[in-house]
């Protein structure tokens, strides 16, 4: 993630309603979940994509070159476009989510929490460390 979300109180007021991800140009961008593709196009002078999923949560990804169309049925992890040269404003994908027409959340909170295992390291199998 290269900038968090910074979701104002007031849609008026200022602020960052999504996160951006590191993504590289001509990089396959995938759709979050299973949804139908709402709109493709630009706006203001930048491509986005945006898909509307069965929860009533609407997804938008720019700057996407779209290789879908609206009305297009898509699943989890299909890809929906191609990454854009970003603008100089945002650092790769801008991803957002949104449950309403002005009510933004933070598209990380869709995602489930990962599974962490750590594994004991042996005082030996340190590189460095010297046996006591």
């Amino acid at each position: 993630m290269t900038r968090r979300a910074d979701i104002p109180d007031k849609n008026w007021l200022p602020g960052h309603r999504g996160v951006d991800l590191a993504a590289r140009t001509g990089q396959d961008i995938l759709a979050a979940e299973d949804g139908v593709v709402a709109f493709t196009g630009v706006v203001a002078g930048v491509p986005v994509v945006s898909v509307d999923h069965p929860d009533g949560i609407r997804t938008t990804y720019q700057p996407v070159h779209a290789t879908v169309r609206a009305g297009d049925t898509v699943k989890e992890g299909e890809p929906i476009g191609r990454m854009a040269t970003p603008s100089s404003d945002h650092a790769g994908l801008h991803w957002g989510a949104r449950t309403g027409k002005d009510t933004y959340i933070n598209p990380l909170a869709l995602l489930e929490a990962p599974q962490i295992r750590l594994k004991p390291v042996m005082r030996a199998d340190v590189p460095g460390r010297r046996r006591s």
